[in-house]
């Protein structure tokens, strides 16, 4: 080994998956796991983060010689202690995210969900590599557990058939990830971990499966991030997890270091709700040492300084507007103080607009959130026209009733855990709700889409729609004034007020009232036998005979607007009265149809 040999600091490891497939559970197995086996005075708690030493990593990992270094040159995982896409998304970092591996979590019973694909999209995104947990193997039905054992030994334990279900569960989960781009297998059959996704069994509940997971993720980061995790020596850059108000200290910030050494006394700037703000470190804390994972409220250690990767709470004046999702640098020098605050300016207006165009307005309570809502809507065909982060003000009522009146259905307002100042009158906009992010959007595309189809709905009842009816010979109840007859539909449709032609282009009436069983009918379609009254220029045996047919009487630009923007309602029987109608009206109108291919 190299005399030069560059030291490494701990990789950053998040977690993410769906609601409910055991994301906290695992995290909680690993940490406890951690607490167990940890040297004396070697473990501390880190705000928003567990660190995992290697020594305890070695321990657990043990009976895996063959797939874990002999010596890890890695500290230990640093395992960001807020599970969730919402809290990873502000995991934001110049030119992708702070985080340097992932684990999905799955629930091996249940498969991909919503929220497993839309944190793959993510990591896509940020092109943040991670290993898949295939959680809940207890679940397998006849799965006999072997707590805290590996995988492999207590693989080898079970019956043929449970093993049997267990590659059949794991062969989905390959299939799942093939769909969205990934080559995959369960991770003793990869040969190639450049290439292949390793799919971990394990149980959150019994620790089974911790041990190849644990070793996987030393040893790949170890292996394939030495230059991402080379320990820089220079001012700490970081990310703001969380912004809170505690009792003593005011307001504060959760942050993670990732990069460099952070310093009481130092000069940060960051984002804040109405721009950059600079201040001076009061103190640096962390959680006084625990023996067990249980956060106290015993109060924090105060520390003269810290190394990247670690998670630490900061209290400083001038907090109160620090956002969640903005970078903080160190900048102890005027000319590094006008760099950071160029670069968090360019990373604030990236995220947070206000656009001159169509779109709905989008609030959040963070950056991260914000920026992956914006993505989420954009990449869906949803323009946005105001993103911000904050409450609901009186501004953003204003422009999403700007863009209603432009395009109604974005008149809107998606609030993703924000809620209005007190006292706005939000009567007249919609404002949607959720404290989910692919929930959030899809209750706005939802509302969008259910007022399009209401708003066609009705456009399309103010057409004149094709129809063709005969008239039941025998069915003649009153001849005239109005004429009431028993009719058929033979295509199309016929509703109240449609004016009626014969065969040759001759107007005869409209429709007044449309009849089953006495009951009022609003329409009747192909093969309905109804009965029907007829006011108008009609008498039944003089301008009109029993058995004759007749048709709606659609005017040209009626039927343009049927096939320009309702072409989908259009029925293979009305197709066929449009041929017919088309006919009937070229002799008083060439150009009658002209524009239908």
């Amino acid at each position: 080994m190299s005399k030069t040999e560059v030291r490494l600091r701990q990789p950053i490891v998040v977690v993410l998956g769906h609601v409910d497939h055991g994301k906290t559970t695992l995290l909680d197995k690993i940490r406890g796991t951690a607490v167990v086996k940890k040297e004396p005075g070697e473990m501390t708690q880190e705000v928003g983060a567990s660190f995992v030493p290697s020594s305890v990593i070695e321990k657990v990992a043990q009976p895996l010689k063959s797939i874990i270094p002999v010596k890890l040159e890695i500290p230990g995982l640093l395992f960001i202690d807020t599970p969730g896409h919402e809290l990873f998304s502000n995991l934001r970092r110049r030119g992708g995210s702070v985080a340097d591996i992932a684990i999905l979590v799955v629930d091996i019973t249940e498969g991909f969900q919503k929220q497993t694909t839309e944190s793959i999209e993510i990591l896509k995104d940020k092109k943040v590599p991670f290993l898949v947990a295939a959680n809940k193997i207890d679940r397998i039905p006849g799965w006999k557990p072997l707590e805290n054992e590996t995988f492999t030994k207590s693989f080898k334990t079970q019956s043929q058939s449970v093993q049997k279900a267990l590659d059949n569960y794991v062969y989905k989960l390959v299939m799942q990830l093939a769909e969205m781009g990934f080559n995959a297998e369960r991770f003793d059959r990869v040969r190639d971990f450049t290439r292949y996704i390793s799919i971990v069994p394990v149980s959150g509940k019994t620790g089974e499966g911790l041990p190849e997971l644990l070793a996987l993720l030393a040893g790949l980061t170890q292996q394939y991030l030495k230059t991402r995790l080379r320990v820089v020596e220079g001012p700490a850059k970081g990310v703001i997890l969380e912004v809170k108000e505690e009792q003593g200290l005011g307001h504060t910030i959760d942050v993670i270091i990732y990069d460099g050494i952070l310093r009481k006394n130092d000069t940060i700037v960051l984002g804040g709700i109405n721009g950059v703000i600079v201040t001076k470190i009061r103190n640096i804390l962390l959680p006084a040492p625990l023996q067990d994972m249980r956060m106290t409220r015993s109060g924090y250690k105060s520390i003269d300084e810290i190394s990247a990767a670690a998670g630490v709470k900061i209290s400083a004046p001038g907090l109160e507007e620090a956002l969640a999702g903005s970078p903080l640098y160190v900048a102890n020098d005027e000319a590094k103080l006008q760099e950071a605050r160029k670069l968090i300016e360019e990373e604030l207006s990236k995220v947070r607009f206000s656009r001159n165009s169509t779109g709905i307005v989008v609030k959040a309570d963070s950056l991260g959130s914000l920026e992956s809502l914006v993505a989420g809507f954009e990449k869906i065909g949803i323009p946005v026209r105001v993103a911000d982060i904050g409450p609901i003000t009186k501004r953003d009522l204003i422009e999403a009733e700007l863009s209603a009146k432009e395009v109604e259905e974005y008149g809107i307002i998606a609030a993703f855990r924000v809620k209005p100042l007190q006292g706005l009158d939000v009567s007249k906009v919609k404002i949607i709700y959720n404290d989910i992010i692919y929930q959030l959007i899809d209750d706005t595309v939802k509302y969008i889409e259910d007022l399009r189809e209401r708003r066609k709905r009705r456009t399309l009842d103010s057409l004149i729609l094709p129809g063709k009816i005969k008239i039941l010979p025998g069915y003649v109840f009153r001849r005239s004034d109005p004429a009431i007859v028993g009719i058929e539909v033979l295509g199309g449709v016929v509703k109240p007020k449609y004016p009626l032609i014969r065969e040759d282009g001759q107007r005869v009436g409209e429709v007044l009232a449309i009849q089953d069983n006495k009951k009022n009918l609003e329409r009747a379609t192909k093969g309905m036998e109804v009965s029907m009254s007829i006011k108008g220029n009609i008498m039944i045996g003089r301008q009109v005979q029993e058995g004759d047919v007749l048709y709606t009487d659609v005017p040209q630009e009626d039927l343009e607007i049927l096939f320009k923007n309702y072409k989908d309602s259009i029925t293979e029987d009305m197709m066929e009265v449009i041929k017919e109608l088309i006919k009937i009206k070229k002799s008083e109108n060439p150009l009658y149809g002209i524009f239908i291919q």
